[in-house]
């Protein structure tokens, strides 16, 4: 399984839209204390659509509080400081839990825990004067290329809900 860890996030809208994509890849989410918001707050509900209560998702008091809870737990950790990227590693175990950490949107994840797991950091590829992308966004790059390694296994690869051949019915309905 996929795990999405945030690292004390602060802009909710961003979390909702990591739930949503969460909830279309069939992720768990994993937050960690302080948050910017409260769980309930109007615009992270608004940002993850009807997909909110559909989620997996777990609060953690603090970082250690997490990594109690997840012990042996694989994780990857996002951010700018990484020589590797995020697509050199193979994650293409759909039996392994794979957990990818992301920080906060303004100082990213703390140097003390990058500087403890060199050999699990990976980076986005940007140009060079670029500081950082969306949270929201560089979720969704890093755990659908996670998914895509996986054969997007458990995942619908065709219309599913209004049918496959969706448009050419409406075509010929036209």
């Amino acid at each position: 399984m996929i795990h999405i860890v945030l690292f004390q996030p602060e802009i909710p809208a961003n979390t909702g839209n990591i739930f949503r994509t969460a909830m279309a890849i069939g992720a768990k989410v994993h937050l960690i204390r302080p948050l910017g918001f409260e769980i309930n707050e109007k615009s992270l509900k608004r940002a993850g659509m009807d997909y909110f209560d559909e989620v997996d998702y777990t609060i953690y008091d603090n970082i250690d509080d997490f990594y109690k809870k997840n012990k042996n737990a694989k994780i990857y950790y996002v951010t700018r400081y990484a020589s590797t990227t995020y697509d050199s590693n193979d994650y293409s175990d759909f039996t392994e839990d794979i957990y990818f950490m992301f920080g906060r949107e303004s100082t990213g994840i703390p140097h003390d825990i990058l500087r403890t797991n060199e050999e699990y950091l990976i980076r986005i590829p940007m140009v060079k004067n670029a500081r950082s992308l969306n949270l929201s966004n560089s979720v969704a790059i890093v755990v659908y290329e996670a998914s895509r390694q996986q054969e997007f296994f458990s995942l619908s690869t065709i219309e599913a809900i209004k049918g496959e051949d969706f448009l050419e019915r409406e075509i010929k309905n036209k």
